[in-house]
């Protein structure tokens, strides 16, 4: 991927600026999990899988994530 923007191409339907900086926004942080995914990764293939008694079961993760997207959506009347 280039950081050089890609040719105007006046066929193409130009976004409204915030949009335009929606975009980049949600570009940047995409870029930045698939840095931080990649560098988990590469400390696998470095220093090998974790201890099992180091890791959080799948589980315990799950129920963590669903109440805190419990607690983010409104109560209902």
């Amino acid at each position: 991927m280039s950081d050089q923007p890609a040719p105007v191409d006046t066929a193409r339907q130009q976004l409204d600026p915030r949009t335009a900086d929606a975009v980049r926004s949600h570009a940047a942080r995409t870029r930045a999990n698939a840095d931080q995914y990649a560098a988990v990764l590469e400390d696998i293939a470095t220093q090998g899988l974790p201890s099992e008694e180091d890791c959080t079961p799948w589980e315990e993760l799950r129920e963590a994530q669903l109440a805190r997207l419990a607690a983010q959506r409104p109560a209902a009347a």
